[in-house]
């Protein structure tokens, strides 16, 4: 079962049962149900499948997708991501980042993973809207990322599309600058809907494919598959919630194994499109300012 932040064309918002094959939404009533508010609610609930077949309104027909529109399926959760947990990741960091390679190849292998704070809500852009570049980097690309939905009790009850947008050359410059190369407005993307976790996950049958269009031409495109993931999800997700509390839950990517040549960087204008088996497509454009400001030191 897939669930979705749908809008009206008279910028209506509700919640919804996805059906990818008949290109439709099921509209769900949360008002039956009470404290029953919002997608986050749903999802946070002991059975959220169960529940969302319960809510599905049956006074509103299904609605054709081309009627609606995917919002990104995030209320008030935090977004934070998990780096280095694919070997082509782990070898891209290295090569970036002369002083702290060393760094980037230990914690593919230590027993604790890299976690950091990526993105509340505001920050968070959802299908079709614009994802940004600083515009103080000179090459930035995007990061396609397998994204869990966790509960306030840390379990995973989804999965997401996730895009996490990263000035390399910022990072590259000295890895204490992770926070600046990661996290500003619209520095991530999510959706289109949330695949409920109610079934097994096929790791290596889970592609992941990251296409980069520019004036209408493909010039970047490239496939890996959730089995090449170096630590399992599980793992990711109990370190993500020790000594820390998400009393709204919390959405953790879990890291990229595609990585886009040195020479590729993305322009204003550029269409993201990351492709994840038994979720989606999500697609964005990229937008950058045309000057930045100039940095003084006093």
């Amino acid at each position: 079962m897939k669930l979705a932040k749908i809008r009206f064309a008279d910028g209506t918002m509700r919640v919804a049962v996805v059906d990818s094959v008949a290109n439709e939404a099921r509209v769900l009533d949360l008002a039956q149900v009470e404290n029953c508010h919002s997608l986050a609610d749903v999802l946070h609930a002991p059975d959220p499948a169960g529940l969302a077949n319960f809510l599905i309104d049956p006074n509103v027909a299904p609605l054709e997708m081309s009627a609606v529109a995917c919002m990104a399926p995030i209320d008030h959760q935090e977004v934070w991501a998990a780096g280095v947990t694919y070997k082509r990741s782990q070898v891209a960091r290295m090569e970036e980042s002369e002083a702290g390679a060393s760094h980037y190849d230990k914690v593919y292998t230590a027993p604790r993973p890299e976690l950091f704070f990526k993105a509340m809500a505001s920050r968070v852009s959802g299908p079709g809207e614009p994802v940004r570049v600083r515009a103080d980097s000179q090459w930035s690309v995007p990061e396609p990322e397998f994204t869990l939905v966790l509960t306030p009790g840390m379990k995973i009850v989804g999965y997401t599309i996730g895009n996490d947008m990263s000035a390399r050359d910022i990072e590259g410059e000295n890895p204490l600058y992770l926070p600046q190369a990661k996290v500003y407005r619209q520095c991530c993307g999510l959706g289109p809907v949330i695949r409920l976790a109610n079934e097994p996950l096929n790791l290596e049958g889970t592609d992941i494919t990251l296409t980069i269009c520019r004036d209408g031409l493909d010039v970047f495109q490239a496939e890996t598959s959730l089995g090449q993931l170096h630590r399992s999800l599980e793992e990711l997700a109990d370190w993500l919630g020790r000594e820390n509390d998400f009393p709204n839950g919390v959405f953790l990517l879990t890291g990229t194994g595609i990585v886009p040549p040195d020479e590729l960087t993305l322009e204003d204008g550029d269409q993201v499109s990351i492709e994840i088996t038994g979720i989606g497509t999500l697609e964005n454009r990229v937008v950058k300012a045309s000057s930045s400001p100039v940095l003084r030191h006093i």
